[in-house]
């Protein structure tokens, strides 16, 4: 072989090896988004810790629209029990079967998917468990755990052998998967922050990324609150957001209704104030009043995390139903802007920005 043609040789094989680290770089998980269907998971995983029921079930219908297979679901939900308790984790699957239900009726036939595990005949299930466990931890297990183990028997065989053995033996979710929804939930819930670093590290043992754990942590933002965002932000070692954003939206309505009205408009009023902090992630409170020596006097105060919400409020169908109902009941109406004198202490008062 000439030196131009072996030149060419070498620099064809050099190109071919740097394309491949390039493209290995690009597709590596510390470069991945979360999937459609990974966000479906942690979605329904936080609202379902959270017993957020209504927005649940709007982001059922987005999971199984998006390719979630019913038995994915399902899977998320009952291994959901042993981190959120059995009462939310039988509200979501009863939501889950009236969704199910619905799209029935409408003609949607949705993907089953892989048949779920009813048995697991292992011999060892406290090995089974404790095997599994190492894999994800990438740590030895002894038996019993240390600590709470040796405490509490009953809960380490429980972890191990139900949780970890009975559970996990159904490969309908992946190792991975199973981590974003317990992950999903944890961060969802405030006082677990020792079991959530520890499923962060076990995410992390199963190729889920950083990029894709920030991520997780804006769905819960959307989702649950900021603060709740912030914990997965803190043990990952990225910026906090601040939960009181420069363009948040605090108004007092002033209203006066007919007094023939009243009754009718306080029912429509108090519907669409329900489910406005029930359904809509940045509507922080809708608190209607009325004064005591006079009721048609309606005061409402409005608590919007940024202009934007608020917009996305005016759009909804129950705003507008709000709306378009009471307009005739309406004497006369006021819209105060107000400022806060004391931001810490709104954090105090309203729960959802503790």
């Amino acid at each position: 072989m000439d030196k131009n043609k072996l030149l060419k040789s070498v620099l064809v094989s050099v190109l071919l090896t740097t394309i491949s680290m390039s493209y290995a770089q690009q597709s590596s998980p510390a470069n991945k988004a979360l999937s459609s269907h990974q966000q479906g998971l942690v979605n329904i995983a936080a609202l379902t810790a959270t017993g957020n029921v209504e927005r649940l079930k709007i982001e059922l219908n987005k999971g199984l629209e998006t390719g979630l297979t019913l038995n994915e679901i399902n899977e998320a939900l009952v291994q959901l029990y042993a981190y959120a308790g059995f009462p939310r984790s039988l509200n979501a699957i009863q939501a889950f079967m009236a969704v199910v239900d619905e799209r029935k009726a409408q003609g949607i036939e949705d993907r089953a998917g892989k048949t779920i595990v009813l048995d697991n005949r292992a011999k060892d299930r406290y090995e089974q468990g404790r095997k599994v466990l190492e894999e994800l931890t990438k740590t030895p297990q002894v038996k019993p755990a240390p600590g709470f183990g040796e405490f509490a028997p009953r809960v380490d065989a429980f972890l191990k052998e139900h949780l970890f053995a009975d559970i996990f033996a159904s490969d309908v979710l992946t190792y991975q998967q199973r981590e974003l929804v317990t992950i999903a939930a944890l961060a969802s819930m405030s006082g677990v922050e020792g079991q959530l670093q520890a499923h962060i590290n076990m995410g992390k043992n199963t190729g889920i990324s950083n990029q894709q754990l920030e991520q997780l942590a804006l769905l819960i933002e959307i989702n649950v609150s900021t603060t709740q965002a912030n914990t997965v932000r803190k043990l990952i070692e990225i910026p906090l957001v601040p939960v009181i954003k420069p363009d948040m939206l605090v108004r007092i309505s002033e209203i006066e209704i007919y007094p023939e009205f009243l009754e009718k408009y306080k029912a429509i009023l108090k519907e669409e104030a329900a489910a406005s902090v029930a359904i809509e992630p940045g509507v922080i409170a809708i608190f209607p009043m009325y004064q005591q020596e006079d009721q048609t006097q309606v005061r409402i105060i409005e608590i919007y995390a940024d202009r934007e919400a608020y917009q996305s409020h005016l759009k909804t169908a129950h705003f507008e139903h709000y709306k378009t109902s009471t307009l005739p009941m309406v004497k006369a109406l006021k819209l105060v802007d107000m400022a806060d004198v004391d931001q810490d202490a709104m954090l105090k008062i309203f729960e959802k920005l503790k």
